[in-house]
């Protein structure tokens, strides 16, 4: 049977929680670190098939603000896979029209990957196949509190009239600013929760909750979870039409 188009009612912004590496490793004997790494490969083959998929906007949650709680080996291992998928991946992104950007807070983060991750957003600016976004030392919380002081500080300077906060001034300050909410978050590896993901960017978001592991997650189960979404009916807080 050919698969089923869903590219035309497929949503514009997916957002993935891309969870299980750990345990991918460790089921095998692995260090925790080899099941990083296959997550990063993976990164690649759902990037590549998103295009196709008609996902304009990819976010991916690679590292988040809890995640300096885990041993020191482990962190750094983390930081030089991301230095490393950068270095490696920039050449292919942006011939494949892909724009990288990254959100959450950079100051903690090692000054070379600071700076790897500014020249491959500068690099990829004015692509637009595909605009992927990879959430590093971010978290919901941390993102709304950034925020929150913005505004605190654009009106105690004199910037922003009280009555003028609102929704829009809000999310103008927020590190996904330029871009649209989620219409799809995916969590791979059996848990049900968000973790601290897109907390205001989620609000009507559609959940999608699979027990596959990252590092088994393909471009054949993101279609089946699309195809899903495609079948439920978004009101938005609407009543639901006859």
């Amino acid at each position: 049977m050919a698969a089923k188009d869903i590219t035309g009612h497929a949503p514009s912004h997916v957002a993935i929680i891309m969870d299980g590496n750990g345990r991918w490793a460790t089921a095998r004997g692995w260090p925790r670190l080899v099941g990083h790494r296959r997550g990063a490969e993976r990164v690649r083959s759902i990037v590549e098939a998103a295009p196709g998929l008609g996902i304009r906007h990819l976010t991916l949650y690679a590292f988040s603000t809890e995640n300096w709680k885990r041993s020191t080996e482990e962190v750094i291992g983390l930081m030089t896979i991301f230095a490393r998928y950068i270095q490696t991946e920039a050449e292919r992104l942006s011939a494949e029209g892909v724009r990288l950007r990254f959100i959450g807070g950079r100051e903690r983060l090692d000054k070379k990957l600071q700076r790897l991750m500014a020249r491959i957003e500068a690099r990829t600016a004015a692509n637009d196949r595909l605009h992927l976004t990879v959430a590093i030392n971010y978290g919901g919380r941390d993102e709304i509190m950034r925020a929150a002081r913005a505004i605190a500080e654009d009106v105690a300077a004199g910037r922003l009239a009280p009555g003028e906060v609102d929704e829009a001034a809000f999310a103008a300050r927020l590190d996904t600013h330029d871009l649209p909410d989620p219409d799809l978050v995916i969590r791979t590896s059996g848990e049900s929760r968000i973790s601290n993901y897109l907390l205001w960017q989620s609000a009507y978001a559609e959940y999608e909750f699979t027990e596959t592991l990252w590092p088994d997650f393909t471009p054949v189960e993101l279609q089946a979870i699309l195809s899903r979404f495609t079948e439920r009916e978004r009101r938005f807080g609407g009543a639901l039409t006859a």
